[in-house]
């Protein structure tokens, strides 16, 4: 005799209901396409690789936000010295580079490791010191002869030692002044970078050389004033380029362009030119030399 629903007792009919029903949530789930492994994240980042002053000034505080609001593209930033971010870049750990070491940035695009080299801004370095200026450096014109000032009274001497567009400068005017400060219980090398050597400098009330933009960023937290500026020897030129996609593929090249017309353009040169700090123009776009 053939069972109707009716006939049913209650407990029966539930399970029923509960079993029909889980086989038609399974039999959906079953139906959902599976996901492709072979399907690419995007990864809308770009990395740059700097030296410490573009990013200790603020400077990239300004033109990075605004840069990934026009792309969508956020700026993964590598803050070192100079002659680490020509490594990183060299290593294609990064996509494009903001340094200032313009002789090297032209032999390395030379040689093949960086392409589309652009002058993007400049400053100055300054030497600085205690306001007591125990080397007497104040009322010389020339880096080399406060250099040697600062030798003869064999007064602190802090260096970052880190190999850095600023330390690189300050061993070529060492050389240039035909002082060899490493041998010499005054000098400290630090291998740090510019804010911690300003700082260092300030607790020790030691001469440093430092980039303009890093000191008038920190002018509010340190005693140290400066004591020789103006020399055309301590011009200072930043440049940006693109890590060589041929040599490192994987690099993002179309993403480094952008961010390099972005400095280049119109905007981005006005944007470098307006940054200031305490009243002050820390950077001035393009190339400073005739």
């Amino acid at each position: 005799m053939m069972t109707r629903i009716k006939d049913l007792s209650p407990l029966l009919l539930f399970c029923l209901t509960l079993i029909l029903s889980m086989a038609l949530i399974t039999g959906g789930c079953a139906e959902e396409p599976a996901p492709d492994p072979e399907k690419e994240l995007i990864d809308d980042s770009i990395t740059l690789a700097t030296t410490t002053s573009t990013d200790d000034s603020g400077l990239l505080n300004l033109l990075n936000p605004i840069f990934t609001e026009k792309t969508g593209l956020e700026v993964k930033v590598i803050s070192q010295g100079t002659g680490a971010a020509f490594e990183t870049g060299k290593r294609g750990d990064a996509d494009v580079l903001l340094v200032h070491d313009r002789a090297s940035e032209l032999e390395l695009v030379e040689e093949g490791y960086f392409v589309n080299r652009y002058d993007v801004m400049f400053n100055d370095f300054i030497l600085v010191g205690p306001k007591k200026d125990p080397a007497g450096v104040k009322g010389v014109d020339k880096a080399l002869d406060g250099l040697n000032m600062i030798a003869d009274s064999e007064s602190t001497f802090v260096s970052r030692g880190d190999d850095s567009g600023t330390h690189r400068m300050e061993e070529l005017l060492w050389e240039n002044a035909g002082i060899n400060p490493a041998v010499e219980d005054w000098y400290l090398s630090i291998g740090q970078g510019m804010g911690e050597t300003l700082s260092m400098a300030n607790e020790k009330l030691s001469y440093t050389i430092a980039d303009r933009g890093t000191y008038v960023a920190m002018i509010d937290n340190l005693e140290l004033a400066i004591v020789l500026e103006g020399d055309p020897a301590l011009f200072n030129q930043y440049g940006v380029m693109a890590v060589n996609p041929d040599e490192h593929p994987h690099v993002r090249y179309d993403y480094a362009m952008m961010y390099i017309e972005f400095l280049m353009s119109d905007e981005g040169q006005e944007l470098i030119n307006s940054y200031q700090v305490n009243s002050e123009t820390l950077f001035f776009p393009g190339y400073g030399l005739e």
